[in-house]
């Protein structure tokens, strides 16, 4: 049902649709492992650690990309829509990828998981190579996923500033979406490094890339004024055919952590908007070491419990209630002394100890005087 209402969004914005299987011959991505180990990601940021706190439970987290992969055991679509006219899968990884690292399911026994897995993913299939796709479609992408209700919409993509994109973007910001967006790569085959779009809008969650060290990406693009640095190297996550990919690198990768990150936090303080929720992301992070104004490393953890002075309420909204007063009357007033009580008490007290005390001498004098035949002692 869900994925009907995504289609039917799309749809609305008049965007054009082919049949499903025109392109899925040749759907072929690159093959994965089945093997996959705790990257330093996942053991620095350490997710399970955070979901005594939040999941982000129903929180809509919007993916625009490649597709997802449909059947990968650790995924799970609250709906998925198709705007390139290829069909829902993803034929080149990254959308999958993106998708796991936001919200794969956690399963015993398997050393990879996702930020939170309780978030609803929604795939918006934008793109169908290893390009970035048609800016269009990126546009109509945001303006349904907004429609559709998303609180997070995850842009691992980037492009050349254009009107109508920024206008999708403020449209999206309207209804309260927070949009996260890859700060792009080192563009080395020219030589030139320029802004990425929509990273590069005002109120978007622009996010660069981190290596195990924490410090920024060589390729992380410093153009782009970042908001936050994520893990965006040496990167594992799920991958098509049922498998994963351990050797990820780009700050398309980093982005996902963040959007993990903002549905932890949403769901947590349901009453911050999308603009305190990005303050709350950017406040808690560890320090600066990029390029970039406020751009340090995304702390889950401190962003999940941190008391911010410059937030309403000023305080967790997932807090254990105080301590209720007690009704009236539930502790009785204690009771006047009975002196006469005491002295009663006092006086049978003293007239058992004398009693025993006479018992006593009475066990060693009788047989004393038994042996004497009752006769008086004479001294020597």
């Amino acid at each position: 049902m869900i994925g009907r209402v995504l289609v039917a969004s799309v749809l609305a914005l008049q965007v054009p649709l082919v049949p499903a299987a025109a392109a899925q011959a040749d759907c072929s991505p690159e093959r994965g492992t089945m093997q996959v180990g705790a990257s330093w990601a996942q053991q620095r940021l350490d997710p399970r650690r955070l979901w005594s706190l939040s999941t982000g439970a129903g929180v809509p987290v919007a993916i625009i990309d490649s597709g997802v992969e449909l059947n990968h055991p650790q995924i799970r679509l609250a709906g998925k829509a198709d705007l390139t006219g290829t069909g829902y899968q993803d034929c080149i990884g990254h959308g999958t990828a993106v998708a796991g690292i936001i919200g794969a399911q956690y399963t015993q026994g398997v050393m990879f998981y996702g930020m939170a897995p309780g978030a609803r993913l929604l795939s918006y299939k934008q793109t169908n190579s290893e390009r970035d796709g048609d800016p269009k479609l990126l546009v109509a992408a945001i303006k349904a996923a907004a429609d559709q209700g998303a609180k997070v919409i995850n842009v691992s993509i980037s492009t050349t500033d254009q009107p109508a994109l920024k206008a999708a973007v403020e449209y999206a910001m309207a209804k309260d979406a927070l949009v996260v967006a890859a700060a792009g790569n080192v563009q080395k085959d020219d030589g030139t490094t320029v802004p990425a779009y929509p990273a590069s809008y005002e109120g978007v969650l622009a996010v660069g890339a981190a290596g195990p060290n924490g410090a920024l990406s060589d390729f992380s693009n410093s153009k782009t004024p970042v908001s936050v640095l994520a893990p965006g190297q040496d990167v594992t996550s799920t991958w098509p055919g049922r498998s994963y990919n351990r050797d990820l690198d780009g700050t398309s990768y980093g982005t996902p952590f963040v959007s993990g990150l903002a549905a932890l936090v949403r769901a947590r303080f349901p009453d911050l908007d999308q603009a305190q929720v990005r303050q709350r992301i950017i406040a808690t992070a560890d320090g600066a070491s990029g390029a970039g104004k406020g751009d340090g490393m995304i702390n889950p953890m401190l962003a999940l419990s941190a008391v911010l002075p410059f937030e309403p309420n000023n305080a967790p909204v997932v807090a254990p209630p105080p301590p209720s007063a007690l009704p009236p009357g539930t502790v009785a007033k204690v009771a006047p002394v009975d002196r006469d009580a005491v002295r009663l008490a006092l006086i049978i007290a003293g007239s058992a100890l004398g009693l025993a005390l006479l018992v006593t001498v009475a066990r060693i004098m009788v047989p004393m005087g038994r042996r004497r035949g009752w006769r008086p002692g004479r001294a020597e």
